[in-house]
């Protein structure tokens, strides 16, 4: 039996906002943005090529502290084309940063080790991580 892991909760402070950010400036897909009744509304975005979501609105689950979501990490096959496009789109992003070694000699020297970082405006955390083959 799999298990796969399919939506991850958002915690945020402003709806509208956020639905502007993920898709407008990171890129997202908007996948459904559902009122049920005058106090439930749920949003939920995908990231292109992936299998998981994000979602987030107000009247879900238990309340969670909008910015206290950290360490959430995506993965690209070309991390400076990605800073180029978040930075472009106005999302405060990281420099290119390396941590450690790429550990296969002769490939791209990001591959593996190659990161930017960006917060959500509620201070959500993120990673963009380098692995080759993810487009």
């Amino acid at each position: 039996m799999n298990w796969t892991l399919e939506v991850v909760v958002v915690p945020v402070s402003d709806t509208d906002r956020s639905i502007e950010f993920y898709r407008d400036r990171v890129g997202f897909t908007l996948d459904h943005d559902s009122q049920f009744g005058p106090e439930t509304r749920i949003v939920q975005l995908t990231p292109k090529g992936s299998g998981c979501s994000i979602v987030f609105g107000t009247g879900m689950v238990a309340r969670m502290k909008p910015g206290s979501l950290k360490g959430l990490q995506l993965c690209v096959s070309d991390i400076t084309a990605a800073h180029r496009a978040l930075a472009d789109k106005g999302v405060p992003v990281s420099d290119v940063q390396v941590i450690g070694d790429s550990p296969y000699p002769g490939g791209d020297p990001l591959d593996y080790v190659g990161f930017v970082f960006f917060d959500d405006p509620d201070g959500n955390s993120w990673a963009v991580q380098q692995l080759p083959g993810r487009d």
